[in-house]
């Protein structure tokens, strides 16, 4: 099947998948949310114990999609994959190394010997709630604003600022971008509480909050959609690379049922789950989550448009056409795309299993509660 393919069909479908795993990757967020959530949330040590225990059975889903993402770009796009992780490495490892400290905070936070104790792991978790999704912001809005790196005649990259990708924290756009992330995973973290726990004053907590921060989080995302549509844009035309008005806003209008709808429904779905609560909110709001970081993600690579623009060199500015593998590697790992929904499956599984509702009472029973 997808031997027959041209290698444009290969890398347009390659960006879809990219694009699509990057929305579960935004949801799974709701972790990162929930976490930063607890201090205001937990109003004793029992309340925060159970709700530890609701994100602690879930984290480990997080982790595996943003392995996944990161697999698929490097097996699709290595030439990216190198520029990105290779060039803005300190951002990298700054948002790999909240992820290990989510981990070990998990593992250790209760564990027999602690000589920490809880609240050291605790206050490691809240650093991981804000920083991991405002991290994924940031990096995610780089692909709209541009990166300073060089690529030459071999294809050898260069990064072209010592600050290794934490140069993008002084762009107030990339800000907005992380920003909005960490008030979307904050809303996730909140619709999933309420559809995990059955402590009515834990539940009336959030249902103070879930209001107003919904609001909040919906005036950000317009803001930061409406930045995206008026921010000139990199294009590609006859193969050379140039700066073109409204790119983003001229793309979402020429692919009105791949880009455009899908995040009108998807926000529609995000603000219909975040204010319609209950158990069937989170479902809602999370199928929002996962189509509009989809369409904004596609929105910069499809049609070979430049979706890694470069600062230093517009020229170096990275397309789903110069960034991929061959037409031989891109219709070999097709195949392998095709068990994607078997490891989304085990997610589900995984999930499906750890669904019922946490109590109090389970926890104290349970020897290996976090």
């Amino acid at each position: 099947m997808f031997e027959t393919w041209e290698l444009l069909w290969l890398q347009n479908y390659w960006w879809g998948v990219v694009s699509l795993l990057g929305g579960f990757l935004a949801m799974m967020l709701f972790v990162q949310g929930g976490q930063a959530l607890i201090p205001s949330l937990g109003k004793n040590k029992a309340d925060k114990t159970l709700l530890y225990n609701v994100f602690g059975r879930k984290w480990e889903l997080g982790f595996t999609t943003l392995v996944l993402f990161g697999g698929a770009v490097f097996a699709a796009f290595p030439l990216f994959y190198a520029v990105s992780f290779g060039g803005a490495y300190f951002a990298w490892m700054a948002l790999l190394f909240v992820y290990i400290v989510q981990a070990v905070s998990y593992e250790y936070r209760t564990k027999k010997g602690n000589v920490y104790g809880s609240g050291v792991f605790e206050t490691f978790l809240s650093i991981n709630g804000y920083l991991a999704p405002f991290l994924i912001g940031v990096i995610i809005a780089t692909m709209f604003s541009g990166s300073p790196f060089m690529i030459d005649g071999t294809r050898h990259s260069q990064w072209m600022a010592s600050t290794r990708g934490l140069e993008a924290l002084g762009i107030p756009f990339n800000l907005l971008g992380g920003i909005s992330v960490v008030l979307v995973s904050r809303v996730l973290g909140m619709l999933y509480i309420t559809n995990s726990v059955r402590e009515e004053s834990i539940i009336r907590i959030i249902e103070r909050k879930r209001i107003k921060e919904t609001i909040i989080t919906v005036a950000f995302l317009g803001a930061f959609a409406l930045w995206i549509f008026l921010l000139p844009g990199a294009a590609s035309m006859n193969g050379q690379i140039s700066i073109e008005s409204n790119r983003y806003l001229h793309t979402f209008m020429q692919y009105p049922l791949s880009i455009f709808l899908p995040f009108v429904i998807g926000l529609g779905l995000f603000v219909f789950g975040a204010f319609r609560g209950a158990k069937i909110g989170f479902w809602f709001a999370s199928a929002g989550t996962v189509m509009m970081v989809f369409s904004l993600l596609f929105s910069t690579g499809v049609g070979g448009a430049p979706f890694y623009p470069s600062t230093s060199d517009i020229q170096s500015s990275l397309t789903t056409f110069n960034s991929s593998g061959s037409r031989y590697t891109l219709a070999v790992m097709g195949y392998v795309s095709l068990f994607v929904p078997v490891v989304l499956g085990y997610i589900a599984y995984v999930w499906r299993s750890m669904a019922r509702p946490v109590t109090h009472e389970e926890i104290k029973n349970d020897p290996f509660s976090y």
